[in-house]
């Protein structure tokens, strides 16, 4: 079993001239379905691909040309919200959300505001030890992307390529729960992971398949418990939307400075006003866009054009048992089944494929020295050489390989991190190379006896100061090491010197 026992996280105070505030985050997280076709035509999702080379028909919008419900796409939406412990609405369906813009062909786009397909559910962010937020998920529904607006290539006319057009996408819409710029990043890194895990979305932010809106208000301290009690969005204060977000510092600087924004603006006597804005990473704070739009705005109304998604339940439940244990889950059964620690853990899950390769290297093996090796030796060559973990010349079973080695006492740590540079640069089995490069530890007591006995009888004064201060006994093990080419065995070593010296 999972255990969710945490504390939740003060909320963080911003000192005021005129007194305290508290910072109140929603967040509509934009996810893009990990689909190889759109959501309403079979057009390539392909990025970066020529500009308007992956549009359909339907895409562009052409007369007579009718949207048809990627299936795929529906199952991805309801494998997210099982995965975030959401309600899935056996019935949903689809409405028009008008808006004019050059990169929106069809002068509306088709979104679920009245029955979205997923209801509310939760994700837990952890933010240390035994501190968590709870943020709740109000609704989950799927849309199609718009284009993209070009206005950087000729000073006086501006492109549109449409090769989004039509992408899927998941709007994650979060309640009002997120008290700080760090619990922001790490609850959109939290989401990032759960659907990486569930292969639902890629979540590359630096391609746009992930991004956030983030809606920033201030209030006095006690006013968003009173929000909590009563469900009265007034006491949170007038929130405005920073839109767009892709970068998790980014999304921490422009809370940072949205929100002491609107406290210089209340406190010097002003109302804050309701707004879209951006944010400016070049001069570090937020921009007026455009006043804040509501559903009304857009005229929304059921789209004609398709009929109401009808889930059974069976296909529902078919699809839950098909999930794979999340980060959450998985943290807490390697804690549990390979007595490592809660951080390495999380080191260890952040990514399923490191996870999975975690426990290739574990299964069958001390899991604090698989851990240790795999973290440290592995994941810091990794990061140094800027290789994914899908990109490692080691494999999990050279990994395994070098870790039985060592256990069998054939080499040391020390020889084991050089056979490990060895099978990074040249690959093969690392039992096979030990044999043929004479790499084996030094275990023969006789053996490594006589190399003390030679040492200690060149260096008489230091075998004295030794006999007065063991610590000098630490020379003598290190000469030895040296004379042997690190094969010898350390402990060996060390227990020979030490009764030659107590002799």
């Amino acid at each position: 079993m999972l255990d969710l026992t945490f504390t939740e996280p003060a909320p963080k105070l911003i000192h005021g001239l005129k007194g305290d505030w508290e910072m109140v985050i929603g967040m509509e997280v934009h996810a893009q379905v990990s689909s190889k076709a759109k959501l309403f035509s079979g057009a390539s999702t392909e990025f970066g691909a020529e500009p308007n080379s992956n549009v359909s028909f339907v895409d562009a919008a052409m007369p007579g040309m009718l949207p048809v419900i990627n299936e795929f796409c529906v199952e991805q939406a309801v494998r997210t919200g099982l995965g975030l412990n959401a309600k899935i609405n056996l019935f949903s369906a689809f409405d028009r959300k008008n808006y004019f813009y050059p990169d929106l062909p069809q002068g509306y786009q088709i979104s679920q505001l009245y029955h979205p397909i997923v209801g509310e559910g939760e994700v837990i962010v952890w933010m240390g030890e035994g501190t968590a937020r709870r943020v709740r998920i109000e609704r989950i529904h799927l849309e199609q992307d718009a284009g993209k607006s070009i206005h950087d290539m000729d000073p006086e006319y501006s492109f549109v390529d449409l090769n989004r057009t039509g992408v899927a996408l998941m709007e994650i819409v979060s309640r009002p729960d997120i008290r700080s710029p760090e619990e922001a990043a790490a609850y959109v890194g939290k989401l990032r992971q759960i659907m990486r895990y569930l292969g639902t979305c890629d979540g590359n932010m630096q391609n746009g398949n992930l991004r956030a809106d983030v809606n920033v208000s201030v209030c006095r301290p006690g006013d968003y418990e009173k929000y909590r009690e009563t469900g009265d969005f007034s006491h949170l204060g007038t929130r405005c939307e920073i839109k767009n977000m892709n970068s998790m510092r980014f999304i921490q600087q422009a809370i940072d400075y949205e929100a002491r924004r609107q406290i210089a603006i209340l406190e010097d006597g002003g109302e804050v006003v309701q707004e879209t804005r951006l944010y400016d990473p070049g001069k570090g704070e937020t921009r007026s866009m455009r006043s804040k739009e509501e559903a009304h705005d857009y005229r929304y109304f059921p789209c004609p054009d398709l009929l109401p998604l009808e889930l059974e339940e069976a296909w529902v439940e078919e699809i839950r048992a098909s999930l794979p244990e999340l980060p959450d889950a998985k943290k807490a059964r390697f804690v549990r089944e390979y007595g490592i620690t809660e951080y390495d853990a999380g080191v260890l899950t952040a990514e399923r494929e490191a996870a999975e390769f975690f426990e290739e290297v574990a299964r069958g093996r001390d899991g604090k020295m698989a851990a240790n090796w795999v973290i440290n030796e592995l994941f810091g060559r990794l990061n140094k050489e800027g290789l994914a973990i899908s990109q490692s010349p080691v494999s999990a079973a050279q990994l395994g390989t070098i870790l039985d080695l060592i256990r069998k006492g054939d080499i040391s740590g020390k020889i084991a991190k050089e056979l490990f540079e060895i099978v990074w640069a040249e690959g093969g089995d690392p039992a096979t190379i030990v044999e043929e490069r004479g790499m084996k530890q030094v275990t023969d007591t006789a053996a490594i006896e006589k190399v003390v006995d030679e040492i200690m009888a060149a260096n008489p004064a230091q075998v004295e100061k030794a006999k007065a201060n063991p610590k000098v006994a630490g020379w003598f093990v290190g000469q030895v090491m040296k004379a042997t080419g690190g094969k010898a065995n350390p402990q060996a070593v060390n227990e020979i010197v030490r009764k030659k010296l107590a002799g």
